[in-house]
């Protein structure tokens, strides 16, 4: 396809889609792909639904756009009291960006002012994890623990945030090791983090509550982010949750941490909450930074042209209603249960399959070229390309990553199908996929 457009992959541009029908995409050609990761775990409605494309059309019509600076809107107030009814786990206000790592962006620039104005000048850095993934701007990317996306920026990243252990089992717990043991090694990490950094110098932990793309749906053990929580209480320091890939309904509950037994600070959305409908990310926040803001300088300093935009906050609030007045949490976890149950029972056992992970419709698998030894592909075996190929072969679009490990060493792929899929979907899926590392696995072998 001949194309002026800066794809990705500058040598080779993708294949053309025209239509999206439900869980499927249409390519120009007729070939219907089953999108089961919905793209990055982004379309939770799947594709074409006509409540929203009308609530889109309504609120284009009626008024398209007016800044912040001047104006409100009637979607974007309806859509912050909507996710912050009740204050859940104390968060009580919302903010309105156009992707996940504007959020990121707006969530670390939030933490550092709250700091401030509380008098705490000297906290200027966070702590990240290693294998994380926070978003692609600068100063996200700063307190991202992802090598590959790192390495060309270095050199215009902060180097003063500061890099802790990640909390994954498969790949970092001692064989001896139990969970109870290993959470107390990572929250004695933390802790010794905020003491090497000294006292007043941490704006906020950040962490993915369960973590995205980087090593594939891995969720945390019982007692982690409780750990978590009490350290950065004891150093004054905020705890802030990435869930724009776990969040909005994903893992089976509104929010991630709502099964973790703790709430976070700031909380960054996006995926999810406008399901690919429209461009849309964002904060909620706990009150006790927005009264401190409120009793000191009175503003965020922070803003955007298309901050609260009205169209995308129409399209995530019909989004939102959807998933309430349908009960698709429900099903959620009925269907993860299901797809977890169908991943574990066809490919659990597959030689090139070392783990099944993740929560809700947020499933991930870890390949490895040795199950004994848990021994990864090289990398220039490209694994994780190849099975995003030979899946693609098989009608199926499903979320591949590679470096897995350390950002270098292995490969995974996630799967995030809609939250209304049903049973024999997720056999399809499931079936599809099973065909397809059959046919990896021949390539592995044929290229060794």
């Amino acid at each position: 396809m001949n194309t002026q457009l800066l794809h990705r992959s500058i040598r080779r541009a993708p294949p053309l889609a025209v239509a999206g029908e439900g869980i499927y995409l249409v390519q120009e050609d007729g070939r219907r792909i089953i999108d089961a990761s919905g793209g990055a775990a982004v379309a939770c409605l799947g594709h074409g639904n006509a409540r929203v494309a009308n609530a889109i059309a309504s609120q284009a019509q009626r008024m398209s756009y007016a800044h912040t600076s001047f104006f409100s809107s009637e979607p974007a107030e309806e859509l912050a009291a909507l996710l912050t009814e009740g204050k859940p786990g104390g968060l009580s206000h919302a903010f309105f960006i156009s992707s996940g790592s504007e959020a990121m962006e707006a969530a670390i620039k939030l933490a550092r002012q709250y700091q401030l104005e509380r008098g705490e000048v000297g906290r200027d850095r966070f702590i990240y994890r290693r294998q994380s993934y926070h978003g692609n701007t600068l100063g996200a990317l700063a307190i991202s623990g992802h090598p590959a996306r790192r390495a060309p920026y270095e050199a215009l990243l902060d180097p003063r945030h500061i890099a802790v252990s990640p909390c994954f089992p498969y790949r970092e717990q001692a064989e001896a090791e139990s969970d109870e043991a290993y959470v107390q090694r990572l929250v004695a990490e933390l802790d010794q983090a905020f003491e090497e950094a000294g006292a007043g110098k941490i704006i906020a932990f950040v962490a993915e509550t369960v973590v995205g793309a980087t090593t594939g749906c891995v969720a945390p053990l019982p007692g982690y982010f409780e750990g978590v929580r009490e350290v950065c209480d004891r150093h004054g320091a905020l705890l802030i949750l990435d869930e724009i890939m776990s969040g909005m309904g994903r893992t089976g509950t509104t929010h991630a941490w709502q099964q973790e037994g703790v709430a976070p600070d700031i909380q960054t959305i996006a995926k999810g909450l406008g399901g690919g409908y429209q461009p849309i990310g964002g904060l909620l926040v706990q009150e006790h930074i927005v009264d401190t803001l409120a009793s000191r300088s009175g503003i965020f300093v922070h803003g955007q042209t298309y901050q609260a935009h009205p169209v995308a906050c129409a399209a995530a609030l019909e989004v939102q209603r959807i998933i309430q007045e349908d009960d698709l949490l429900t099903n959620v976890r009925r269907a993860g249960a299901r797809l977890r149950k169908e991943l574990v029972a066809r490919i659990g056992g597959h030689p090139l399959v070392g783990d099944v992970r993740g929560r809700g419709l947020f499933m991930g698998v870890e390949f490895v070229a040795d199950r004994a030894t848990r021994q990864p592909f090289e990398p220039a075996a490209n694994f994780a390309n190849v099975i995003k190929e030979a899946t693609f072969d098989e009608g199926l679009a499903i979320y591949p990553g590679s470096g897995t490990i350390d950002g270098i060493r292995g490969d995974h792929l996630l799967i995030a199908p809609p939250y209304w899929v049903d049973d024999a979907m997720l056999v399809e899926i499931v079936s599809r996929l099973k065909v397809a590392l059959d046919r990896a696995a021949e390539i592995v072998r044929a290229g060794s």
